[in-house]
């Protein structure tokens, strides 16, 4: 049985109470959550994950990050160092996107080393694989399809973003609304192309049932992409998009029906003022579906720095109900990241995240600030360097400006605001 169908019949198994036990939530809600699809954990049955994770309602907000060759960059080692770092500074999940390389090697690679969930975009390796034996990445049909989900599948994958909004109605629906940028998602625009050159309904959107029982067999959850995001802010909740999100909404109750997770993708790029009505009008129109974002990119100007521009539309998302943050990195639009991208990407999105997880009150999140202000009101150095987000780069500030004074930084020096008051206090103590 999935874990969903565990939930359904009122089964709390012990990966349910696992997570539950690490969120400090209690497992009957964790089991009500579950059960109604508003909370679920990407687990394969064939990849035992030393890290799972739920994702969801009342829990801690999630961070992916995106790894994979390109067809410029196809070095399984450098993957494999990103997916090291992505987990070492506390990525929840990655997604393996790699379009270069021998794909199956690199992917199997990835889950063999991971130890956290693994996810892919299959229409990825069903193009490249088109390419490869037919010189067309337009020429692959519906066995195509099902045979590389079933091996992905066998081979371990947690969760396929599966592009199945992209339908002739919803691609109708875009030409009207005259978009400045068009479609921008890779696997969107593979499916738009494919349906245009064959004059075809997506296979993906056809046929979800034959995807839902692959899904169903291996305990896959599906991510349903939003193959029709917005990709300038200009272009943010239009009527591709929402048109889209309907049809994800649908399929959404088809996948809980057939007792396989759901998780819904959304935007994107949007402004600041347009994040809280995406959230609403996922959880309305998806009933309560996990919420997958992409930043949300809240600028079109960022290049280079576009973590911090994910990372600011991303706490606000968070804060209003996103739970699961997809990372972007500063390399963003830009290049293939390296790396260095990956760390800073995965810094960028965990700090939004967490922001976001105080203001919605979570204990665990507000005691982690709670242990770092205490250190620092102790001036105890070793102790705050140690809770920081990133203690390596935290150390070698300090070390790298040694103050005259041990117990302060160069900063202010003497001039210590905690040292000044500690002093003060202090004299008037011996006073009284």
């Amino acid at each position: 049985m999935t874990q969903l169908e565990c939930a359904k019949k009122n089964r709390l198994t012990k990966l349910m109470f696992k997570i539950a036990k690490e969120e400090e939530i209690s497992p009957s809600l964790f089991l009500k959550r579950i059960k109604e699809g508003k909370i679920v954990i990407p687990s394969n049955r064939n990849h035992s994950v030393k890290k799972p994770c739920g994702i969801g309602l009342g829990l801690r907000t999630k961070v992916n990050a995106n790894i994979g060759t390109s067809t410029d960059r196809s070095q399984i080692k450098d993957e494999l160092e990103k997916l090291k770092i992505a987990i070492d500074y506390g990525a929840d999940t990655v997604m393996d996107l790699s379009v270069g390389g021998d794909l199956r090697k690199i992917r199997k690679a990835i889950i063999k080393h991971s130890t956290i969930p693994v996810g892919t975009v299959p229409i990825y390796e069903i193009a490249v694989n088109a390419q490869r034996d037919k010189n067309d990445f337009l020429e692959f049909n519906l066995s195509d399809i099902l045979t590389t989900l079933e091996t992905q599948a066998k081979d371990g994958v947690d969760f396929f973003t599966i592009h199945a909004g992209v339908t002739q109605s919803s691609l109708k629906t875009l030409q009207k609304t005259k978009r400045l940028m068009g479609i921008v998602s890779r696997g969107g625009a593979i499916l738009a192309r494919w349906m245009m050159c064959h004059k075809k309904e997506n296979p993906f959107y056809e046929y979800f049932d034959r995807i839902l029982d692959i899904a169903y067999t291996y305990d896959v959850t599906i991510s349903l992409g939003d193959g029709l995001r917005p990709g300038s802010i200009l272009d943010g909740t239009d009527k591709a998009q929402i048109h889209e999100l309907k049809i994800l909404g649908d399929l959404a109750l088809r996948a809980k029906e057939r007792n396989v997770q759901v998780i819904i993708e959304g935007p994107g790029h949007i402004s600041l003022e347009q994040i809280r009505e995406n959230i609403v009008l996922e959880k309305k129109i998806c009933h309560g579906a996990p919420f997958y974002v992409l930043g949300p990119l809240v600028t079109d100007v960022a290049c280079g720095y576009d973590h911090i521009n994910a990372s600011i539309g991303g706490a606000l998302a968070a804060f209003y109900g996103a739970d699961f943050l997809c990372y972007v990195t500063p390399s963003e639009h830009l290049r293939h990241p390296s790396i260095e991208d990956v760390k800073e990407g995965v810094i960028a999105a965990k700090i939004a995240a967490h922001a976001a997880d105080i203001a919605k009150g979570l204990r665990r999140a507000l005691l982690w600030d709670r242990r770092i202000s205490e250190a620092r009101r102790k001036q105890d150095w070793k102790t705050q360097i140690d809770l920081a987000i990133d203690p390596t780069k935290a150390r070698y500030y300090r070390i790298s400006s040694k103050p005259d004074l041990t117990d302060v930084c160069t900063m202010c020096g003497r001039y210590c605001s905690i040292k000044l008051m500690q002093e003060c206090m202090s004299k008037q103590n011996l006073r009284a």
